[in-house]
């Protein structure tokens, strides 16, 4: 799928309009790759502050970057000023242990949309394109709500 320019991106590829305040995900040091309703495909790479006690990366830095990957695919590439599309629910399945200094993908799809509800799926991975490892299988619900405009 092609990369859509938001107008919020910069130089070293397409972004997205929600990370224009994201300060989770700057932290995280996440990429934008690709970029689509419905789609978006980002990558972070593991840092020594996101392992655990175990020398493993932190379920909880997986979860965060799946989900970003989630709030990205759920909502316009290029921001809508009436509604935000937030998580209702999730899923995420832990399936091999990551380290520091791999990268991490994760590409989030939209599978199901019924009205204001969806259902997306997000599948992080290590590797490249030709043999990717599958570290987590996340599944998010979605509802789009009105947007709250401060006074």
């Amino acid at each position: 799928m092609a990369a859509v320019d938001s107008g919020v991106g910069t130089e070293a590829g397409p972004a997205h309009a929600i990370l224009l305040n994201d300060r989770a995900s700057k932290w995280l040091g996440i990429e934008v790759l690709e970029v689509a309703n419905g789609h978006v495909v980002i990558a972070m790479t593991l840092r020594e502050e996101m392992m655990n006690g175990f020398g493993s990366t932190h379920g909880g830095m997986i979860f965060a970057f799946a989900d970003s990957a989630f709030a990205m695919a759920c909502n316009p590439p290029g921001g809508d000023g009436d509604s935000v599309t937030v998580a209702s629910g999730v899923d995420i399945n832990f399936l091999t242990p990551t380290h520091t200094g791999q990268r991490l993908t994760a590409v989030a799809t939209l599978r199901q949309q019924q009205g204001r509800s969806g259902l997306y799926d997000v599948q992080v991975f290590t590797g490249d394109a030709d043999s990717p490892t599958v570290v987590a299988e996340f599944r998010g619900r979605s509802r789009t709500i009105p947007k709250k405009h401060p006074h």
